[in-house]
């Protein structure tokens, strides 16, 4: 057994995870500066996410044949290339608005394909590792958390001091990092390198491919349950982080520094909610953890921000949300690692992931509009009464029952790779 190919992604995903909140803060804050309009904030936010569906829905056939390394490697070479542009072009005077919603949407294209590419081989390195999977499922979700709270700290501290534009640069630097880590250290891993088809690269099969992804996430009551939840979570949490924390933190809070303050502290919280769910989740019961859980980190946020212009009471409440949030992502991960079988991973992957961030680019569009026609008050409000109602299907449906007890794989089509047996899916990912 090995443990370096584990501890090579747990540190790529952490450094790109940390560069990654860099821009979550940064790039609003830039917008912010730049143009003074929540509006355009959106857009920029609609730009980013929208490819991010795109690659996600065709891009699980595509992994498989390119292979999981080689993915995760070009696509965090792009991504540091497109961010690392923006400041670049602004130093020299050349950076038209065009251009950075452009470079956002590139960045949001090859980036969900990375992060797929190293979360479907969390079951392989895990068994390598000599661990089990809910541990390694919470230890991968702490390891993001961390780095998100490091990252969000950074950027607050870094924008009030250097500004926006270097906090570009640094995460364009962590992008790289991730990808000299994973081609270094996943060199000759089976399940990293390309997987061999047993048809002839066509259209037709690509779409024979695609159409099993599509067919296993429709059959299972409770995937589906989980992807149409996480999707509209996913949306109000992009309008929460791009546009409403922001402009709040700007018009309210009065720095950059508070926002990154707010977010670190958030991600703190998830990262111990996280470790706590991997020494003890296993005993407990997974839908009312799961329920509970989302019931404290979503629409509490959204209300106290909305009445309050300090940051204390915020900070209580974002603590308190990120103890909720961090337990999340374990029990998805473990209960579909579970539900579903392993050789149509990344194709199932890519179609929930797509489902799960449909509402994303909406979702800051939405906030953008809503803050410049009626105030960050009303948007607040708006956003947090959808969330509770959102929150509460595991609690209403009966399909959210085999969150306790997975139901066995479904029956899916012959696959067309060698070897095939259907596969696992990750999780659909809160973007929390």
């Amino acid at each position: 057994m090995s443990r370096r190919p584990f501890v090579a992604v747990l540190a790529a995903n952490m450094v790109s995870t940390a560069g990654t909140s860099l821009t979550l803060i940064g790039v609003p804050w830039f917008v912010l500066q730049t143009t003074g309009s929540a509006g355009r904030a959106g857009v920029v936010a609609f730009c980013a996410t929208l490819p991010v569906i795109v690659a996600a829905l065709v891009g699980g056939p595509v992994i498989d044949r390119i292979g999981r390394r080689r993915v995760s490697v070009a696509s965090d070479l792009i991504c540091g290339l497109a961010v690392g542009a923006i400041p670049l072009l602004h130093y020299a005077g050349l950076l038209q608005f065009w251009m950075l919603c452009a470079l956002m949407a590139l960045g949001g294209l090859v980036h969900t394909p990375g992060l797929t590419s190293r979360s479907v081989l969390l079951p392989h390195l895990a068994e390598h590792a000599g661990t089990t999977l809910p541990r390694a499922a919470s230890l991968y979700d702490a390891v993001s958390r961390g780095a998100r709270m490091i990252g969000a700290a950074t950027a607050g501290l870094l924008i009030a001091f250097v500004g926006a534009e270097t906090v570009l640069l640094l995460d364009a630097a962590s992008f790289t990092a991730s990808a000299l880590l994973v081609g270094a250290f996943l060199r000759g891993v089976p399940a990293a390198e390309p997987q061999p088809a047993a048809q002839k690269v066509s259209f037709a099969s690509y779409r024979t491919e695609l159409a099993e992804g599509w067919t296993f996430l429709i059959r299972s009551r409770l995937l589906t349950g989980v992807t149409l939840m996480v999707m509209v979570t996913n949306g109000l949490d992009q309008g929460w982080g791009a546009v409403l924390l922001p402009v709040h933190g700007r018009e309210d809070l009065g720095s950059a520094t508070s926002v990154g303050l707010l977010i670190s502290l958030f991600g703190g919280a998830a990262l111990l909610g996280a470790l706590l769910y991997g020494a003890w989740g296993e005993r407990l019961p997974r839908r009312a953890v799961f329920a509970a859980a989302f019931l404290l980190c979503g629409a509490p946020r959204y209300v106290t921000a909305a009445f309050t212009d300090i940051p204390l009471p915020l900070a209580v409440v974002m603590a308190l949300s990120g103890l909720g949030a961090g337990v999340l992502n374990p029990v998805l991960s473990t209960v579909i690692y579970e539900l579903v079988p392993d050789e149509l991973r990344s194709r199932v992957s890519g179609v929930a992931t797509a489902g799960c961030e449909l509402t994303m680019p909406l979702g800051g569009l939405a906030a953008g509009l809503l803050v410049d026609a009626l105030g960050v008050r009303p948007a607040l409000l708006g956003f947090g009464a959808v969330y509770l109602l959102a929150t509460l299907a595991p609690l209403l449906f009966p399909a959210w029952r085999g969150l306790d007890r997975p139901p066995p794989p479904l029956n899916t089509p012959e696959p067309t790779r060698s070897g095939s047996a259907p596969a696992a899916s990750p999780p659909p990912r809160s973007a929390r």
